[in-house]
């Protein structure tokens, strides 16, 4: 069920989101950098939102849907309001907005996706939940394409209409989600003490909820959780917004629709990407598919280093985007698997702030690159950078 209201939501999401770089570009007359500093600003404004809702929902007893519901209500209250902004900082203010909701519900519904499901089959779980988000992903690119190439809607109208499954998707959380550690009716489980069942279906304990707190300070983090998002830190830096391969076709003539398109066929492959490599993470292990997922997306960068043509461009862009899925689910699986149950929403908040904190410097970084050097130069430092985190990634992470 999350990973159909992941579906609705990226149906709305991806009508808006691969078209922000031509609104920037092509209608209020922004660069590279303007692009780089809506993303970044777009995933930082929520990095410490992550973490505190994170937290709160182990501290309420591990439940989680209420800052699900929140976040993904006030995400589709105000995306569509971008097809009315009336200059780049408008669109700031208002990406910004849409990742505050994004950073209510991610490391709750990452968390939840944990709680319901066995630890045996946990990279497939987030597989199957990253399969359908980027799903929708393709979906909304592909139904954007259809209404500027079939219809008379303008670009500000299309994008006021990504409303429509947007709230689905809400709907769906609001009447069809329930929290596993709750029981399902909102309330929270009973303290260990006073006979709460103490199965699960991971065959692990179900915390009930904690009379402590769970650990927030960094230095109070596991040590293997802490060597992994300090490495993931720098990976971050590397993983800018698929956006900029739009930009990069704008730069190359290609029409609008066949942006969309190609942003479509590149959602399309992280969906199967993502679902293959859920199912081959539960088999030779997380950390391996996590590694795999990094030394891929470096050689990708590299290859779309050197597109001069839309046809290159198109080609590069599909193996970007298996690259890209491979690892999705198996990132949030090895969370799952180094932190422990009881501060299970903490560690997602940890993860997902890590992420969004990383954004700023690394949209400016790459956005500075491209504006001052030219594309390729952008995308070469890229790859290389997440071929370095993969290396750390192995020597301090995975070795021990």
């Amino acid at each position: 069920m999350l990973g159909l209201v992941s579906f609705c939501n990226d149906l709305a999401s991806e009508m808006v989101t691969p078209l922000i770089p031509i609104l920037l570009a092509a209608v209020l007359g922004a660069g590279p950098l303007a692009l780089g500093l809506v993303e970044g600003v777009a995933e930082a404004v929520a990095a410490w939102l992550k973490l505190w809702a994170g937290r709160r929902s182990d501290l309420w007893g591990g439940r989680r849907k209420p800052f699900v519901l929140a976040g993904y209500f006030l995400s589709n209250l105000v995306r569509p309001l971008l097809g009315v902004a009336g200059s780049w900082g408008a669109v700031v203010l208002l990406r910004g907005v849409d990742r505050v909701g994004k950073g209510l519900r991610t490391a709750p519904r990452d968390a939840l996706v944990a709680d319901a499901t066995p630890l045996a089959l946990r990279g497939r779980a987030y597989g199957l939940h990253r399969a359908l988000d980027n799903g929708g992903a393709m979906g909304g690119a592909l139904l954007a394409a259809a209404c500027l190439s079939w219809t008379d809607l303008s670009l500000s109208q299309m994008i006021l209409l990504s409303a429509i499954p947007g709230f689905a998707g809400v709907a769906l959380v609001a009447l069809a989600v329930r929290d596993p550690a709750s029981g399902g009716d909102g309330r929270p489980a009973p303290a260990a003490g006073a006979g709460a069942a103490s199965g699960t279906a991971g065959g692990e304990a179900r915390t009930a909820p904690a009379a402590v707190a769970p650990p927030l300070a960094w230095r109070l983090l596991e040590p293997a959780l802490r060597r992994y998002f300090l490495v993931l830190a720098l990976f971050a830096l590397a993983r800018a917004s698929e956006t900029f391969i739009v930009l990069r076709g704008h730069e190359l003539a290609m029409p609008v629709p066949q942006l969309l398109l190609l942003w479509a066929a590149m959602s399309f492959a992280k969906a199967l990407a993502a679902w293959f490599g859920g199912r081959l993470a539960d088999r030779v292990g997380h950390g391996r598919v996590v590694l795999l997922h990094w030394l891929a997306h470096g050689c990708a960068f590299l290859l779309l280093a050197f597109v001069d043509s839309p046809a290159t461009l198109s080609a590069a862009a599909l193996v970007f985007g298996v690259c890209a899925g491979v690892g999705e689910g198996a990132e949030r699986a090895l969370v799952g698997e180094i932190g422990s149950a009881r501060a299970r929403g903490t560690a997602f908040g940890w993860y997902n702030m890590t992420l969004g904190l990383a954004a700023i410097p690394a949209g400016l970084f790459f956005g500075g690159l491209w504006q001052s050097f030219g594309a390729a130069a952008a995308f070469v430092a890229g790859g290389a950078l997440a071929l370095f985190a993969a290396l750390l990634l192995r020597l301090t992470v995975l070795r021990r």
